[in-house]
């Protein structure tokens, strides 16, 4: 009879191992990027999730997931143009991907022509999504439910509401 007996099985692991509790890689969500001041980036991430970058690429510690956000008027729309030339043509940052861009309105009501042209043009380079005006967050209440059809941008940022 053996007194040196071995408890439990033997794991072996092959490969990296991270810390319990530990996430390999960038965190999940999303990185709002703003491509003119002024875009809505704040907003949503307050109402949708996600990380705040304000006008700056994410850092190391951030999602790898970039969305671009603008707003609807003609500098937003051609400042998101050259934020999206800028991940076409490899000026972003390595380990970035693009996801969409997010057009948040800046008025109420349809989109004058010229714009809605500039849209379309945007649309066919890569995903967009819109966010509609909301009056309640010009007065700062972010409280409410996230706009009807915007429920993509609720699970691009993993968002929990």
């Amino acid at each position: 009879m053996r007194t040196s007996m071995h408890q439990g099985p033997e794991i072996w692991l092959r490969g990296p191992v991270s810390a319990p509790g530990a996430t390999a890689g960038a965190p999940p969500g999303v990185s709002w990027v703003g491509t003119h001041g002024g875009a809505g980036v704040t907003t949503l991430a307050e109402v949708y999730g996600g990380q705040d970058c304000g006008r700056d690429w994410p850092g190391p510690a951030g999602p790898a997931r970039v969305a671009l956000v603008a707003r609807t008027h003609a500098a937003g729309l051609a400042a998101a143009g050259r934020a999206l030339d800028a991940f076409r043509h490899g000026e972003a940052p390595p380990g970035l991907g693009l996801d969409s861009v997010v057009l948040v309105a800046d008025a109420p009501g349809r989109l004058p022509r010229p714009l809605a042209r500039q849209v379309r043009l945007l649309e066919a380079a890569v995903a967009v999504h819109r966010v509609p005006w909301v009056p309640a967050w010009r007065l700062g209440d972010l409280g409410g439910p996230p706009p009807r059809g915007t429920g993509a941008l609720t699970r691009l940022a993993g968002a929990d509401r």
